[in-house]
């Protein structure tokens, strides 16, 4: 079946509710720089995309779930639905267990690559990566990607090269970086090794990769608190420490700012989505929010009811594809 389908690049954008589509990437170059842009995906009114893969038709996506679960999924089972459909759900595409959620998609051209790890987090502070090629027997009703106690869950994975840069970041305002050569690899199974040492009732919210050399300023954590506040920080303020650490202050975590729900990497051109439990959502960009210290309060991003909180912020792909592949993508939430 494969040698009947065109090796062609395709734009494949998720929904933040997780439905999947197609498109061929010749849709999105036909309009010049400063365009309008054109509809990328038709989402519900509380929905909105999350994710923009650019990659061959004959790529795997490899889709990690909560449960510490990876299923397969080649790009051209994916729906071609026409540039404005909303495409098709993640439950009908993966052959999930119950209980199960994708936390993770990762695009891989070659699973035989060597070089490549997937480094994986989890609620209760475990890190572990594996080589990419582990990942290599495709099997339709998944597999272990790494084994996670009964009361801990993967919160996110993440493609490196083995010799990167990890940040962790909890919820009760907490963070650690870490050099990732730090984590030996391990084999499927393994359940992995203490990234940060969690204080009580915490647990971690975010993970974040950047490369060991970059411009200073070049990235910046953005983090997110559960009543709509948020600050970017230099993660060159974050010294590197070793592994299992407690780590340093992250956001100042009070009554009025609420608890950190999310991290996000970003740069200067970042845009981000903020979306709260009762549907209220607020697009901006990042450069505006104030950057800031490690342990501040941050700027109010979003205007909550009393009841109401931060469901999940996600940086947004840009409308416009210029052909450039994010091999780490931006993280379902």
């Amino acid at each position: 079946l494969e040698d009947l389908i065109a090796d062609e690049q395709v734009a494949v954008t998720v929904s933040h509710q997780g439905y999947l589509k197609r498109t061929p990437i010749s849709i999105y170059r036909q309009q010049r720089r400063g365009g309008t842009g054109r509809m990328g995906m038709k989402t519900r009114e509380e929905d909105f995309v999350a994710q923009l893969i650019v990659d061959s038709t004959h790529a795997y996506l490899l889709c990690f779930t909560n449960a510490g679960r990876v299923y397969w999924l080649k790009v051209y089972e994916i729906p071609d639905v026409g540039a404005a459909g909303k495409g098709k759900s993640m439950q009908s595409l993966l052959n999930l267990q119950a209980g199960e959620n994708v936390r993770a998609i990762l695009p891989v051209r070659d699973l035989e690559e060597e070089g490549k790890y997937v480094f994986f987090a989890t609620r209760n502070g475990t890190v572990k990566k594996t080589p990419l090629k582990d990942f290599s027997n495709v099997m339709a009703r998944g597999i272990i990607a790494i084994g996670i106690d009964k009361e801990d869950e993967l919160v996110r994975a993440r493609i490196t090269d083995g010799s990167q840069i990890v940040f962790l970041a909890t919820r009760l305002g907490m963070a650690i970086r870490f050099d990732e050569a730090d984590v030996r690899s391990m084999g499927r199974p393994a359940y992995g090794v203490r990234g940060i040492d969690l204080g009580k009732n915490d647990y971690v919210v975010g993970v974040a990769i950047t490369p060991k050399e970059h411009e200073p300023g070049a990235y910046r954590i953005l983090s997110v608190s559960e009543n709509g506040f948020g600050k970017r920080t230099d993660v060159e303020e974050y010294r590197l420490q070793t592994r299992g650490g407690k780590g340093v202050k992250n956001m100042a975590v009070t009554d009025r700012i609420g608890k950190v729900t999310t991290i996000q990497l970003v740069d200067e051109t970042s845009e981000l989505m903020v979306i709260s439990q009762f549907g209220k959502t607020n697009r901006a960009d990042t450069k505006p929010i104030r950057a800031a210290g490690r342990a501040t309060q941050g700027v109010r991003l979003l205007n909550l009811d009393d009841d109401d909180a931060i469901a999940a912020a996600v940086v947004i792909p840009p409308d416009e594809l210029n052909g450039k592949e994010d091999e780490q993508g931006t993280l379902l939430q």
